[in-house]
């Protein structure tokens, strides 16, 4: 499979994409720092585009469309893999009027429009206008295994469950060369969003990814490069690593102290000096330490 890595939505320039590729073409579309660097794929097909996950910003949801237009092809669906706004907070920029159809696991739908006014209110101050006004959400529920194909393109989508966030899942491109888009089931080369509290199962899906994605060399996460399947031992390291000395640092208590989580940053930082937003590493202090009380 051909891939092309656009690093930076604000970055591009225009598009080089075959105008009827024999293969799919995966447009890896990064957004800014402001945006947490999140990941956004544009799947494109001979005759059409499928893109999974958006962006989190209105600046980056713009310039994401923007490398939609410049395909110059139809948008024939999203694909949400989970229900975090970065993940999703750009979906409307990307309909832009049009009637495009958004797909998520019913898990994944309802978590988005459960806790997206509680998201609203603990971000939107910290993103000022940069935070979207109106959003888009799921409007079409799969369910675990459902197979759904847009011309040449078809994708398998696979529940997973609470981890990085409530209700995860990841999307498969199925045919000769497989990918797999596994949001924030691997955050490479980032300190992990740990604050939703399930970080022991999410080292029970990164076993089950290594199984289900053995010998798939296209893994696309929701933040840092695309790799292989290497890339879930290094995410178990980090959370093996950051569950460790959360219990090391709590005793018999079921959160830490302003002290312990300065400690707790420094201990992480100094294991992880290349990995990006270094905020994620006290914000899920608390909840990691009340999962770990929780499980004693």
């Amino acid at each position: 499979m051909r891939t092309i890595l656009v690093l930076m939505c604000l970055a591009f320039t225009g598009g080089m994409a075959l105008a009827s590729p024999a293969t799919p073409v995966i447009h890896q579309v990064t957004a800014s720092d402001q945006g947490l660097a999140v990941n956004c794929y544009i799947i494109e097909g001979q005759r059409g585009l499928v893109v999974v996950d958006s962006a989190l910003t209105i600046s980056d949801s713009k310039a994401l469309r923007k490398h939609v237009d410049a395909l110059k092809k139809p948008l024939q669906a999203i694909l949400v893999t989970h229900g975090h706004p970065d993940h999703y907070n750009g979906v409307l920029d990307l309909l832009d009027g049009k009637k495009v159809p958004v797909f998520a696991t019913a898990a994944v739908a309802k978590v988005i429009r459960d806790y997206d006014a509680a998201k609203e209110k603990q971000w939107k101050p910290v993103f000022g206008v940069e935070w979207p006004s109106k959003r888009a959400f799921p409007d079409h529920e799969v369910k675990d295994a459902e197979k759904l194909t847009f011309g040449d393109l078809t994708f398998v989508a696979h529940a997973l469950g609470p981890a990085e966030s409530y209700a995860d899942s990841y999307w498969e491109l199925v045919g000769a060369d497989r990918a797999a888009f596994i949001g924030d089931e691997v955050m490479n080369g980032s300190h992990a969003y740990t604050n939703d509290g399930h970080t022991a199962e999410w080292l029970k899906n990164l076993d089950r990814l290594e199984r289900e994605l053995a010998g798939v060399k296209h893994i696309y996460p929701g933040h840092g490069p695309a790799g292989g399947a290497a890339m879930f031992g290094w995410e178990r390291q980090y959370l093996v690593a950051y569950r460790a000395a959360v219990n090391a640092l709590r005793g018999h208590n079921d959160h830490l102290t302003d002290e312990q989580k300065a400690t707790l940053v420094a201990k992480m930082k100094a294991a992880y000096p290349t990995a990006t937003n270094e905020f994620m590493i006290a914000l899920g202090a608390d909840t990691v330490a009340a999962e770990l009380a929780r499980a004693k």
